[in-house]
């Protein structure tokens, strides 16, 4: 039987300005997520959805998770390859697509990992790494776009 695994998260609207949602703009799209014996995370929805612009969006989230599973993953395959990563960077960069019926969806997720290593020798198989991260990933498994990967490594004497 397969493992499973359970992630209990809670989410607290509050955006009530004193008149719920009585109409679109009479409210604010400001939460809390949180989770037992974690910091709470202030969110809101994307600045183009009337949201804060200074707080995460689920769409944030949602391109930080992609990129952090990668990144954990990666990391793992390193140290099981004696790749010795020093340093890891992303830029992750996630495109959204909105819908004449105001729905939307992620068209394509790009992440560009820059990663130092402590060896010149070492770069080739950390370039290869990121193949297997991405197919390792849980987050990249459960999505219905595809996830580019633009990887940079170097090496800590490496001139640049």
């Amino acid at each position: 039987m397969p493992h499973q695994h359970l992630y209990l998260v809670t989410i607290n609207w509050t955006g009530n300005k004193g008149q719920g949602t009585s109409n679109y703009r009479s409210y604010d799209r400001s939460h809390v997520i949180s989770a037992k014996g974690k910091a709470d995370i202030s969110g809101s929805s994307d600045a183009a959805f009337r949201g804060d612009a200074s707080m995460y969006s689920p769409e944030d989230l949602f391109v930080a998770s992609l990129s952090a599973c990668h990144m954990l993953w990666y990391l793992h395959l390193c140290a099981e390859a004696g790749v010795v990563v020093v340093d890891y960077f992303d830029n992750a960069l996630g495109t959204m697509v909105e819908s004449a019926d105001g729905s939307g969806h992620f068209s394509k997720v790009t992440l560009a990992p820059e990663v130092t290593v402590s060896e010149a020798s070492m770069i080739g198989r950390a370039n290869e790494l990121h193949k297997r991260a991405n197919e390792l990933c849980f987050i990249a498994n459960s999505c219905n776009f595809p996830v580019y990967h633009n990887p940079a490594c170097k090496a800590v004497n490496s001139l640049d």
